[in-house]
Order: structure tokens, then C-alpha cells, then sequence
């Protein structure tokens, strides 16, 4: 997606830490996955290797920084998928142990934390990152040390054509923009977009394209394409241009921190054309951040709260159980295929090793998992189905599904 969203229990209660650990150099988050409570250690002082009743994976992701809840999000799918198997008796009788680290939002500290789960903490198997330029930074050097890594939600082609050790469990870009160019041209029936990108997103720029390609392709126009750099708070310049070209719609590939200014912004400028978007919309902050502006918008997504799948509506209930009657949003349902992925793959292996375990994920077909069944292909990506969803208020309403 997909550039979000440990057990730690609030945002303060995460700054609080990483204040603290500001003040140590080589400090960085652990969380203990069996016993539910994170810490601050040194990095020297993590097991160097599974010991004779654990098996150690990595996690890497955004628990702090801009898209903190995707970050955070993941990771209590992930932990919730460990949990079970924990309770259930491990693999063959081993616990497994998982060692998740804050990349803070940043491509350098992606790189820097997967350094240290592989060399460090000698995980076998890595799941990380959501947003596609810090699984970009980190997934280099999984493959140069052939540790099998999964990404739950990272959606540009290029992830996984850095080696035969990176996969993923999610639909990719060139899917996801033509479920949103067909979605816009054939069910909203438009003509005329305009398109907003974050050039400094290589999630958001290649989605931007794969959807201009489709909807041309279709027969539809292009009238505008603006850009803004991630981070910025003033979009009425690019906005005041698009608004110009009177589009029928307006494609904004971006992450939901951006996404919901953006909007308050053009109905601020009376522009009532509806806003479409991909995967890094989904936030329980998006509507926070955007108000009843974003409402009646449209993205495509992973998962859907709305379903009618008795798999899914356990997950959703075993989840609020678990976090205090909160709702899964999709980076939290791709957390957890994520992880029963990888389990699987490590009971058919028989034994943790990084080799066999990654001979095993290419193996996966028909996963049935809460975001769809999932097999994964040739090229280490996910064949899936992709939903699209309405924006009301606080609920993502289901409205197609439009399949691979």
C-alpha cells in the first residue's frame, strides 16, 4: 500500500517510552510477545539466536512517526496471530518469540532495525514494513542475508523484485489502480479526473500512475496532475489549480495524515467533486483528521468490517476481546494473515530455518485468511481480491468487490 498502524496501550504511553530511550544510544523498543508488556533494552541485551524452546521472528515498522497506526495496527494483528498459536502449544512444541522494532516512519531506520533483527537478534523469518519506501529500504539487506521476509501491505511492484526472499500477502499497485480507474469510470461514472500525488512517496507515485494508465485506457481524461511533498499542511495552491479544471473527480494516493487535510481543504473551497484514493487511506485517524469533509469518499482496500464471512466476524470479535473493544481496521487483518502465513510455513518446514522456511511461503496457496483467500504467485505477490469502500463517518462502507 500500501508508506501506519505494541502492546503498548496509547500514543502517550509510546512517546513516553522513546522519550525515555532517546536518552541511551543503541536503545530501541522490544516487545515481549508472550507476556504482553514492552520495554526498552539495549540491543545487546536481546538473545542472539532462538534458544532451544523459542523461535524468533522480526517485526519492523512505524510505531511512532507520521502513520503510526499503520505501524501499530499491524503489529497487534501480528501479535494477536502469535498469541493463538502460542496458547495453542507453539510449533512443535517451540514458542514463538517476537522481536519487534520502531523504524519511526523513516527509510534509514527501516534499514538500520533489519540490520539488527538479522545480525543482532537472529530472527529466522521478518514481517515488516507497511508503506512501500521503508520495505524498499529494508528488504535489500533480508535478501543479501536470505531471511525470509513478509510485508503485510506494501502495494509497489518493486518490493518484491528485489530477491526471491521478499513476498507479500497484499493486491499490488498496477491492481489497485485499475480497481480505482474501473471503479471511477464505470461505477461513478466520471470522464474528467484530476490527480494529487506525494512525489516523495514512491507508494503514492506509482499508484498515481498505474490509475492514470487504466483510466485513459478506458477512455477517460486526465485534466489535471498536481503534487505535494508528505509532511506539508497548505494544499490550496494544488487544489485552487484542479479546481480550475473542473474535474468530476479527484484521485489522491496518498496516506490518510495528508488525506484528511486535503480534504477539509477543497470543500473549504467549494469543491464537491468526490475523493478517491488506495489502501493508505485506511486509519481510524482518517476521519478524525478529516471530518464530515471526507465523508462520501471512496478507497480501495483489503478488508471490510461490513462482511458477512463467519471467519472474518470472528476475527473482528476475538479482536475487540483482545484490545478493548477496539475495531480492526485492514493493516490490523493483514498483520494477522500475515503472521498465520508465516506460521504455517515454518510448521511445514518442519525446522526454523530461514531456507526452508522461505521454500514453504512460496509454497502458499489458497491461504484462507480474513483479508481473502491467498495464494502467492511466481513473483512472491499475492493474487487477491480488492474492496472498495465508502467513507461514513467512522465505518468504511462495503461497497464492491472487484477481483485479480
Amino acid at each position: 500500500m500500501l508508506k501506519t498502524l505494541k502492546t503498548l496501550k496509547t500514543p502517550i504511553m509510546l512517546a513516553a517510552v522513546f522519550s525515555a530511550s532517546a536518552l541511551f544510544s543503541g536503545c530501541t523498543k522490544k516487545t515481549d510477545d508472550q507476556s504482553g508488556t514492552a520495554q526498552v533494552a539495549a540491543v545487546k541485551s536481546e538473545p542472539s539466536g532462538a534458544q532451544a524452546s523459542e523461535i524468533v521472528i522480526g517485526e519492523y515498522g512505524s510505531f511512532t512517526g507520521n502513520e503510526a497506526t499503520f505501524g501499530q495496527s499491524t503489529d497487534k494483528g501480528l501479535k494477536m496471530a502469535i498469541d493463538e498459536t502460542n496458547k495453542a502449544g507453539g510449533i512443535k512444541g517451540k514458542q514463538i518469540k517476537l522481536i519487534a522494532l520502531d523504524d519511526q516512519g523513516k527509510a534509514e531506520e527501516a534499514a538500520a532495525v533489519v540490520t539488527r533483527l538479522i545480525t543482532q537478534n537472529k530472527v529466522v523469518a521478518l514481517i515488516g514494513e507497511v508503506a512501500s519506501s521503508r520495505t524498499l529500504a529494508a528488504a535489500p539487506i533480508a535478501q543479501e542475508h536470505k531471511i525470509p521476509m513478509i510485508s503485510p501491505s506494501s502495494t509497489n511492484p518493486k518490493v518484491t523484485e528485489i530477491g526471491d526472499n521478499i513476498f507479500r500477502v497484499c493486491f499490488i499497485d498496477p491492481f489497485q489502480g485499475t480497481v480505482m480507474a474501473k471503479f471511477a469510470f464505470e461505477h461513478l461514472k466520471v470522464k474528467k479526473v484530476a490527480i494529487l500525488r506525494d512525489v516523495k512517496s514512491d507508494y503514492s507515485v506509482g499508484l498515481a500512475d498505474y490509475f492514470i494508465k487504466k483510466f485513459k485506457e478506458l477512455g477517460g481524461e486526465v485534466v489535471a496532475d498536481e503534487s505535494y511533498q508528505g509532511g506539508e499542511m497548505d494544499f490550496k495552491p494544488q487544489l485552487t489549480k484542479l479546481k480550475s479544471k473542473t474535474p468530476e473527480a479527484i484521485f489522491i494516493p496518498g496516506y490518510y495524515t495528508e488525506v484528511g487535510l486535503i480534504a477539509r481543504q477543497a470543500r473549504a473551497l467549494n469543491i464537491s467533486a468526490p475523493l478517491l484514493g488506495g489502501d493508505g487511506w485506511d486509519s481510524s485517524k482518517l476521519f478524525e483528521i478529516g471530518g464530515k469533509d471526507i465523508n462520501g469518499s471512496y478507497f480501495s482496500n483489503h478488508f471490510t468490517t461490513e462482511s458477512t464471512d463467519p471467519a472474518v466476524v470472528d476475527f473482528l470479535k476475538r479482536y475487540k476481546e483482545k484490545y478493548n473493544g477496539e475495531t480492526a481496521d485492514g493493516l490490523a487483518a493483514l498483520g494477522y494473515d500475515a503472521g498465520k502465513i508465516l506460521i504455517a510455513a515454518i510448521e511445514r518446514a518442519g525446522e526454523a530455518k530461514p531456507e526452508l522456511i522461505r521454500a514453504e511461503i512460496a509454497k502458499t496457496k489458497d491461504f484462507v485468511g480474513v483479508t481473502g483467500k491467498i495464494s502467492i504467485d511466481s513473483q512472491r505477490n499475492a493474487t487477491k481480491p480488492a474492496m472498495v469502500v465508502k467513507v461514513d463517518g467512522n465505518v468504511n462502507r462495503y461497497v464492491t468487490t472487484i477481483t485479480p
